[in-house]
């Protein structure tokens, strides 16, 4: 059985000042815990109930792991039906980014990107396409939000997720910066080359004004129909396919 302040702590970590206070954050699921277990990401404790078949976790003897009832986690989950594994991990701190590190692959840049099931797609779509490294504004919703983590299906515990002021970093950038633009070139007479950044905007109100002035070429996706504008992580999709494009030829 689960101690009050164990229940606490999870109903805590469904919010980021307390995440970030604990270091922790919430993985749901069997699927998606076997993926961070096995990533760089360190597994604190997995909770399963009692019916779930201890073999179908990858869990080690470096793993601490706990039996609870169903009811237990039904009361720490934070989805309206609970899978039948939780699992605390530990938020890491990766190394300084840096273009250096950027060189010779592509790299998302989300300029507050607001919905976090957006970003679990774009998140999810970037691991498809071996994207490893997602470069956000500030403002950009956190990445340990439980719905952001979800919707990623395990993809994060692959794909690298930085916070930077964009404006700043875009300035110290040596790499070819693509943005996605309403007005630009087609994006399918758009020769991406071997590297680069590209930038996705806010849902409602596209790239902002002062990180558009440090976009050295504008991208768009051509309209053929009569809708007003793309979901964010459909466009990052479709960007995504466009550069791997010539790779799988």
């Amino acid at each position: 059985m689960l101690s009050k302040s164990q229940i606490n702590l999870f109903k805590s970590l469904q919010h980021k000042k307390f995440r970030t206070e604990h270091g922790l954050f919430l993985v749901e699921g069997r699927k998606s815990i076997n993926e961070f277990i096995n990533s760089a990401y360190q597994v604190d404790t997995v909770y399963q109930t009692y019916t779930t078949d201890p073999k179908l976790l990858n869990l080690s003897h470096k793993i601490n792991s706990q039996q609870i009832s169903l009811n237990d986690l039904e009361k720490i989950s934070g989805l309206k039906t609970p899978q039948d594994a939780v699992a605390l991990v530990k938020i890491p701190v990766w190394p300084a980014l840096s273009t250096d590190i950027l060189k010779k692959s592509f790299s998302i840049l989300l300029d507050a990107v607001q919905d976090p099931g957006n970003l679990g797609t774009i998140i999810r779509t970037a691991d498809w396409f071996g994207i490893g490294n997602i470069i956000c504004s500030e403002d950009t919703v956190d990445v340990y939000n439980p719905k952001v983590v979800q919707a990623t299906m395990g993809s994060l515990a692959r794909v690298k997720v930085h916070y930077v002021n964009i404006e700043a970093f875009l300035r110290n950038n040596t790499l070819p910066v693509y943005g996605a633009l309403l007005n630009g070139q087609s994006i399918y007479n758009t020769n991406f080359g071997t590297e680069g950044l590209i930038v996705m905007g806010n849902e409602g109100n596209g790239v902002r004004p002062a990180v558009e002035k440090l976009i050295t070429k504008a991208i768009t996706i051509p309209r053929a129909g009569q809708a007003e504008s793309l979901n964010v992580g459909i466009a990052t999709a479709i960007f995504c396919s466009e550069i791997k494009r010539n790779t799988f030829k």
